[in-house]
């Protein structure tokens, strides 16, 4: 059974590893505990038992919020896990009374722009050779978290 809590210090090192997992441009575990003090930052965190599983974290400026990462490990994939990361995101942003949220994706990962879509995220933009001076960052946004 999966539970979910929000960001810890006990979390931040299993959480690195799943950067490293996830990503080509991984946050390191330093990078991670600096949202421990970031009043900007929301993190909500998937666990089984008392292993990480998955995380998803963004930032609340003013009337906006800005995804910053949705991982979840390649065992626990096509759970509804990142879905359920992606609701208490968008419930954060319903009780801070946010009603954008924003976040940009490697156009080279077409498994999560089919999750943003299906997340009511629609494509408004291109960062061109965003990723690594290589690959561009496709802008998603969603409106009418509030509705």
């Amino acid at each position: 059974m999966i539970r979910y809590d929000v960001l810890r210090q006990k979390y931040i090192k299993a959480m690195s590893e799943i950067e490293r997992e996830c990503f080509d441009d991984p946050w390191s575990e330093e990078m991670l505990a600096g949202e421990l003090d970031n009043p900007l930052a929301f993190y909500v965190v998937a666990l089984c038992g008392e292993r990480v599983v998955g995380y998803a974290g963004m930032h609340k400026v003013l009337d906006e919020a800005y995804i910053t990462n949705v991982a979840v490990t390649a065992d626990f994939r096509r759970r509804g896990i990142a879905d359920a990361l992606m609701e208490h995101l968008f419930g954060e942003c319903r009780d801070s009374g946010i009603d954008y949220i924003t976040l940009e994706v490697r156009e080279d990962n077409t498994g999560a722009q089919r999750l943003y879509e299906k997340n009511g995220f629609e494509m408004c933009g291109r960062r061109v050779k965003y990723y690594g001076g290589v690959t561009d960052a496709l802008i998603y946004s969603r409106y009418g978290l509030l509705k």
